[in-house]
């Protein structure tokens, strides 16, 4: 498991990035293991059993590329990311991914575009029954 990172360092510092002075909105997604199964919430499958853990692991190259084409997203001037990696229980911190951008329009779309790469392309996650 990885040192989980503090939010509030993280906003100080995107606050003293050179970019801050173009930043209207940040926005934070905290990724988190939770019991129900992924067959369970997003494919409506009743016959899941509860989620114990899951094994987490991540492509650094390849996610260092999608945050990287993030900034190629209207209005996006800040860009964080930090994945835990392992055995992971319920209820443990996963990914945190902060934006910077210039309106709340451009900084939700570009959460929602680069957290689903993220999750889409860079890692590899196994529940735990």
């Amino acid at each position: 498991m990885n040192n989980i990172p503090s939010i509030n360092d993280w906003l100080k510092e995107a606050k003293n990035d050179p970019s801050a002075a173009n930043i209207g909105m940040y926005l934070v997604h905290n990724g988190v293991v939770r019991e129900s199964a992924k067959a369970k919430v997003r494919y409506n499958e009743e016959n899941t059993k509860p989620v114990k853990g899951m094994f987490f692991s991540y492509n650094k190259e390849k996610l260092d590329e999608v945050l990287k084409e993030g900034y190629s997203l209207p209005g996006i001037y800040y860009i964080k990311a930090w994945l835990n990696e392992g055995e992971l229980k319920v209820g443990d911190d996963i990914m945190y991914v902060l934006i910077g951008g210039d309106i709340r329009p451009n900084v939700v779309d570009a959460l929602q575009h680069i957290v689903g790469r993220i999750k889409n392309e860079c890692v590899e996650e196994t529940e735990i029954y």
